[in-house]
């Protein structure tokens, strides 16, 4: 007999964390069942430690190109080193690609602008605003951990289900 977690089979239940920490990393806070948020939570928290623990490893490069009148430029780029590169990519198979939404009072222009150099607005929020603030908490309160919670918020009507709120911090 199979084992079922949150009765699911296992490619099932991985498509359901990975939504939902998706979800949670874009918006920061989601309304889910008490069992799936804490199975959400562990997802989740592994995601930001792997931004914590590498976002400060970058490669300054010098890339070279040629501009509209054909002179040779070159530019100093920062790349991503080894160690964060790899987290990327790990980041990048643990949640789903959500599509930045142009925002109400902003133009098509602008908003091609604004998301003209972002080709994974999820990687790039998780390790461009998570992993610093985290990464300085860390430091203050001299310990890792702890980037989300669980506040529980009664029964669901249908079916009486115990329902929660998993927000970061």
């Amino acid at each position: 007999m199979r084992m079922m977690k949150l009765g699911r089979s296992t490619d099932q239940r991985l498509a359901v964390l990975r939504n939902q920490a998706s979800y949670l990393l874009w918006y920061g806070k989601i309304e889910t069942t008490v069992e799936k948020a804490k199975a959400v939570q562990s997802f989740a928290e592994k995601i930001i430690t792997l931004a914590v623990n590498s976002y400060k490893d970058t490669v300054k490069v010098e890339k070279q190109t040629v501009d509209a009148k054909g002179n040779n430029v070159t530019k100093e780029v920062i790349n991503d080193g080894p160690k964060k590169l790899h987290a990327r990519r790990q980041i990048m198979k643990k949640v789903y690609e959500i599509k930045e939404q142009k925002q109400n009072d902003e133009s098509k222009a602008q908003f091609v602008k604004r998301t003209e150099d972002i080709n994974h607005p999820l990687v790039e929020k998780i390790f461009n605003v998570y992993a610093p603030k985290y990464d300085k908490r860390k430091e203050e309160t001299n310990n890792g951990g702890g980037y989300t919670r669980i506040i529980k918020t009664g029964n669901r009507k249908g079916d009486n289900a115990a329902l929660a709120i998993i927000e970061l911090i």
